[in-house]
């Protein structure tokens, strides 16, 4: 027997040692290393050969990406140590030398991804097949086409809707207090369910009245109703031909309780909306009853409570983060080409440069930074209903508010939406993440130094899935 060092360095609360030197029959509980926040070791007994092994971290299966990976027969993918005899102090998983065999004896049975450091070492990573991602992807479909709106629906709760004529205040304040980024308009003098307002259409008010006045008042936004707005609006998007249409003659974008999850998700995606009402239309034309408001939060936590206990049928899910193409990413993290720019704010930056960025580069949070480049927190459009709280967006200056400050008047809420991991956590572990309505999206991070490595929203998670 030899003794082993097994070494998890990615974080977590509590993480286990599962493998097959002992025939998969023990999790072995892992210790934190003195004075590391995320390293984890375990020193093991283990007879001389080769064993599979894997981490189970925070009960999520997880392989070590920097170690050499496998798949098994069974599309499972675990971690290859090769033990040799020794008579040494416990040893570490793969010598060069004994990798290199190993690569070339297996590699006709597995995809590799080598990368040298300086040329010297070499780090094998496991990738998926294209054609088993697009086996997850086509059961993944197959599975959201099967699934009805009418599912997301919950056994018991409330869903509201803001009248057309309700000023713009008010309509600020019952947001915030409701805890809603996006809500259904209704409109009195047609019966119907007109639009949909949303946190973008504060950031868009303040915008416009800061533009023209140094400070904004509270009467100012008590004399806007949501339908002047909304129609003031609209006339800054007039067509080519320069022609207004009317907010009521626009069609609405809505779903009925039996069209398909995978209908509602491609419209959320195709028309870059976060929600859309879910309405019952009555056989008699009366008007259409509003169930629900559908969102990719709510579709993706379907698909988790659904595959969570068989991942096996869908091995794109167990796949670390950093092996696949999606989320927004620095340029300088593993020489990844991103098609979009990484966009940080400092936290010395002012308010009117967050929200002008969030609106112009039409993207829906941004990280803020310390100055040493560490992740502090996340910037989203939902956060500007925080501002309503005590009337605090009468008592500033966009142009004069820094970050700093405005992550000072945040609600609990909006502190509980930044949610990070590391590159080389799952695919499932950050769609478990992003299953909560709240948070929206994923800020990957150094675990180490807290660097901010790319960002992953619930829009990249579906575009990859129904890609």
């Amino acid at each position: 027997m030899v003794l082993v060092t097994f070494t998890w360095r990615y974080g977590g609360s509590q993480v286990f040692l599962c493998g097959s030197f002992d025939g998969w029959s023990e999790q072995i509980l892992m210790n934190l290393v003195e004075g590391s926040a995320v390293v984890f070791q375990r020193i093991v007994d283990v007879p001389p050969g080769y064993h599979k092994y894997k981490f189970l971290v925070d009960g999520i299966w997880q392989v070590d990406q920097e170690q050499l990976c496998v798949q098994d027969e069974y599309g499972a993918i675990n971690n290859l140590v090769f033990v040799e005899e020794s008579d040494s102090a416990p040893s570490g998983l793969l010598r060069e030398d004994a990798q290199s065999k190993l690569v070339s004896g297996i590699a006709g049975s597995m995809h590799l991804e080598a990368s040298s450091s300086h040329g010297q070492q070499l780090k094998p990573v496991m990738q998926l097949l294209d054609n088993e991602i697009d086996i997850s992807r086509h059961r993944l479909f197959i599975f959201l086409s099967s699934c009805r709106a009418c599912e997301l629906i919950p056994k018991s709760g409330k869903v509201f809707a803001l009248d057309t004529e309700v000023a713009v205040k008010q309509a600020f304040h019952i947001m915030y207090e409701q805890g809603l980024a996006v809500m259904p308009l209704w409109d009195e003098r047609n019966a119907m369910i007109s639009g949909m307002f949303t946190a973008s259409d504060f950031i868009l008010i303040l915008l416009k009245l800061h533009g023209s006045h140094s400070m904004l008042t509270v009467d100012e936004l008590e004399m806007h109703t949501v339908s002047t707005w909304k129609y003031g609006k609209f006339q800054l998007h007039a067509n080519g031909s320069g022609a207004m249409i009317p907010p009521n003659r626009r069609v609405l974008l809505q779903a009925g309780p039996d069209d398909s999850l995978k209908d509602v998700a491609l419209t959320l995606l195709q028309n870059k909306i976060s929600a859309i009402p879910v309405l019952h239309s009555a056989e008699d034309g009366s008007c259409s009853q509003l169930l629900h408001t559908a969102c990719l939060a709510g579709i993706l936590k379907h698909v988790c409570r659904h595959f969570r206990h068989s991942l096996e049928y869908l091995p794109l899910l167990q796949q670390p983060v950093g092996n696949l193409p999606l989320g927004t990413w620095a340029r300088e993290v593993g020489g990844r080409a991103s098609s979009r720019v990484l966009l940080t704010l400092h936290s010395r930056d002012i308010l009117s440069s967050a929200l002008k960025l969030l609106i112009e580069g039409e993207i829906s949070s941004i990280p803020i930074i310390d100055d040493n480049g560490a992740l502090i927190h996340v910037y989203s459009r939902s956060d500007i209903t925080s501002l309503a709280r005590g009337n605090v967006y009468a008592h500033f200056r966009l142009d004069q508010m820094i970050m700093t400050q405005v992550l000072e008047v945040l609600d609990e809420a909006s502190r509980d939406r930044c949610r990070t991991c590391t590159r080389f956590d799952s695919l499932y572990k950050i769609m478990e993440l992003l299953s909560d309505p709240i948070v929206r999206r994923v800020v990957v991070i150094d675990p180490n130094s807290r660097h901010v490595e790319g960002i992953i929203t619930l829009r990249d998670v579906f575009n990859l899935l129904l890609g």
